[in-house]
């Protein structure tokens, strides 16, 4: 296991966990096309820790508290805030949907809303495929 300090965060490193990040529909990358190259690169960062940490501190993922499974992914960037939806299917198998900047202290319904509705698409999409 190893061991990397991030803004003076410790994040532990299991070496045989590995998750697949995939994307839902074109909204993710649509969003992160529009990034600065640095926060580009923030975000490639935080989706390495998502990718092998087994423990994936809150910082950087959290449960969407009343959302069946939605979670939020943290990216800070200067005095930027950014977050991108997603949801696990089949334990290590992540879900991208839509992300956005946050810009007041709440996070906004519709982005909230829109991130249900893609969950729904894609839990759906995977009945019809059966």
């Amino acid at each position: 296991m190893r061991n990397l300090y991030f803004d003076n965060f410790k994040v532990n490193f299991a070496m045989n966990i590995q998750r697949q990040l995939i994307f839902h529909k074109h909204y993710f990358v649509n969003f992160y096309l529009e990034q600065p190259e640095k926060v580009q690169e923030k975000i490639e960062y935080i989706f390495k820790i998502i990718r092998n940490v087994q423990k994936v501190p809150k910082k950087f993922l959290d449960y969407m508290t009343g959302t069946d499974g939605l979670y939020e992914i943290r990216i800070e960037f200067e005095s930027n805030i950014y977050r991108i939806f997603c949801c696990f299917d089949k334990g290590n198998l992540v879900i991208l949907f839509n992300g956005f900047q946050k810009k007041t202290q709440k996070t906004p319904k519709k982005e909230i809303d829109l991130a249900l509705k893609l969950k729904d698409e894609y839990f759906n999409s995977k009945k019809i495929r059966k």
